[in-house]
């Protein structure tokens, strides 16, 4: 008996934080630097800082010429689907044979599998949510209304680009708040040109460079973007944001923190008698020992799907259909955006101008859409992004001279521009739980029943006009729009599944990300989005990660938890 009471002992914490990603890495350092013990458990494999493999590899230096091998695509045949998924980074990707789920119907699930996640492998973009957003739901009736204002995430927001990192420009748009930037990257001569003609042709549309988590300016134990575009290898000058050179250099420094990696969350651990979660079950995947862990409060950070597959598996007398569910909705709302609609062009001139570095992010046009003037075919709206370049250096049809000559002579410009927008919130787009079809671990696995529907279809249409529209009018040439729409996943931008509510009975967290029914559990993943807006949602998960952090060790100290 009294090994057991040490052996639980030594597995007990403070708060257990299950995942590293964006949302988890925050929420490691903000409970640490409270003052708390926490344990991260981290399902994938260790990634340490500033040690990535391929990060400084030339592409001759990789086997297969960092090329993917049928062995690669047969093991990961989901990651397959997304443009981010490389030889020079397969390692930071899930084994999908190792972890398969049912779609209903298809939906790309794009996962990491090390410790960071998917904040190695984001595509950085740093935008505030206005009250456009947060009111969305209310005023036309989708879904459940916000919890929050943006008054409420106003100074989190400050909080969390202070210590991220986020390059932009002011622009004093209402709907898409300015911020505390570093110095913007500089667009290039086309895309200056097209942001000139096309303000002054269209006055409800302004172009900008995209809101980065790249620095410009080097912060303390992180450097300067040096412009390779290399993100997705790694970056082992930590001039992007990531847990790996952020968040957990930050939580590890308090000596406040235990990392856990290869921990395979299965649920978590509720008590009948006290009314509350006591800590989580896990199987090392190293071992595939079964183990306990316990603590005060847990926080939810495994990414959106992941989360909703814990709580549908943590069944108990009281929870028989999943952890907090009363309300039935934990699984459902699923929302991610549509992409993959746009147009291109040819530019013609600036034939005697190029641009230096490799810029590793785009241009951005907010939403024009349903702002004043309100459409019939759609509600909501979607941005703009892309980039103009040139082509050409491969020139493999010539030899000798020919191929001296053609291969110091860049292709004409083109430009691009390519929509996200925003999936309304349909409770039957959702996960459930698949006893039939089980994981390596014996697990069960999800089922996924996700769609874009008539809403998402007709703003796709409009994606692809509005982009050829203005394309048009500044008078670039070839203009193709395009509707190639992705499934839903691609986005790789999943939202909902247990969404913040002031009703329990339609919600199943409250305004500070808390469990309606199981006060000491907080979700600050993707998971709690009541709506998916049409800008991308990672600096928002991080400033409510940073508000219900600060909400719950007060809570603590209260002795509420």
């Amino acid at each position: 008996m009294n090994l057991n009471t040490k052996a639980k002992e030594g597995n007990t914490f403070d708060a257990i934080v299950v995942g590293s990603g964006i949302s988890g890495g925050w929420a490691a350092k903000e409970l640490c630097e409270k003052g708390l013990k926490v344990l991260m458990l981290e399902r994938g494999k260790p990634v340490e800082h500033p040690h990535y493999d391929t990060a400084t590899k030339d592409i001759w230096a990789m086997s297969h010429c960092g090329l993917l091998t049928e062995e690669d695509k047969r093991k990961s045949f989901i990651q397959t689907r997304h443009y981010s998924f490389r030889a020079d980074n397969k390692q930071f990707y899930i084994n999908d044979l190792e972890n398969p789920y049912h779609e209903i119907k298809r939906y790309d699930w794009i996962r990491g599998d090390v410790v960071g996640g998917r904040s190695l492998l984001w595509g950085r973009l740093s935008w505030r949510w206005g009250d456009l957003d947060f009111e969305a739901n209310k005023k036309d009736g989708h879904g459940v209304d916000w919890p929050i204002q943006y008054k409420d995430l106003a100074p989190w927001y400050d909080y969390v680009e202070s210590f991220i990192g986020v390059s932009g420009k002011a622009e004093n748009i209402p709907h898409v708040p300015d911020g505390k930037f570093q110095p913007p990257m500089e667009m290039n001569c086309v895309e200056k040109d097209f942001k000139t003609k096309v303000e002054e042709k269209f006055s409800d549309r302004k172009l900008t460079i995209c809101r980065t988590a790249n620095l410009t300016e080097p912060v303390i134990g992180r450097g300067q973007c040096l412009y390779r575009d290399l993100c997705h290898r790694g970056c082992p000058y930590g001039a992007y944001f990531s847990t790996n050179a952020s968040t957990l250099p930050a939580a590890f420094a308090t000596g406040n923190l235990t990392l856990r990696p290869n921990s395979l969350v299965n649920k978590v651990i509720y008590d009948e008698k006290l009314e509350k979660a006591i800590g989580v079950e896990l199987i090392d995947t190293s071992t595939n020992e079964v183990m306990e862990f316990y603590s005060k409060i847990i926080f939810l950070n495994a990414a959106t799907l992941a989360t909703a597959f814990i709580l549908l598996n943590s069944t108990s007398g009281r929870f028989p259909n999943g952890l907090g569910n009363g309300s039935d909705q934990v699984g459902r709302n699923l929302m991610d955006h549509h992409k993959q609609a746009g147009a291109s062009a040819k530019v013609e001139g600036f034939d005697d101008q190029y641009y230096s570095g490799r810029r590793p992010t785009g241009v951005y046009m907010p939403r024009f859409r349903n702002i004043k003037e309100q459409r019939t075919d759609y509600i909501r709206g979607f941005g703009l992004q892309g980039g103009a370049g040139r082509g050409g250096w491969n020139h493999s049809d010539k030899i000798g001279k020919e191929l001296k000559i053609a291969a110091q002579t860049p292709a004409s410009w083109q430009m691009n521009l390519g929509g996200y927008g925003e999936c309304l919130p349909y409770a039957e787009n959702r996960v459930t739980l698949n006893t039939d079809l089980r994981d390596k671990w014996g697990r069960p696995t999800l089922s996924i029943d996700c769609e874009f529907k008539e809403n998402e279809k007709a703003m796709q249409l409009d994606m692809a006009n509005s982009a050829a529209e203005m394309m048009e009018a500044v008078g670039y040439k070839n203009v193709k729009p395009y509707v190639n729409t992705a499934f839903p996943g691609n986005a790789n931008h999943e939202m909902g599944t247990a969404r913040m509510g002031s009703d329990p009975k339609t919600s199943v967290l409250n305004a500070f990300n808390q469990m309606h029914e199981v006060p000491n559990v907080f979700i600050t993943d993707g998971s709690f989005m009541a709506s998916s807006s049409c800008l991308n949602p990672s600096l928002t998960y991080m400033a409510v990660t940073a508000r219900a952090c600060d909400y719950a060790v007060r809570e603590l100290k209260r002795q509420n938890l």
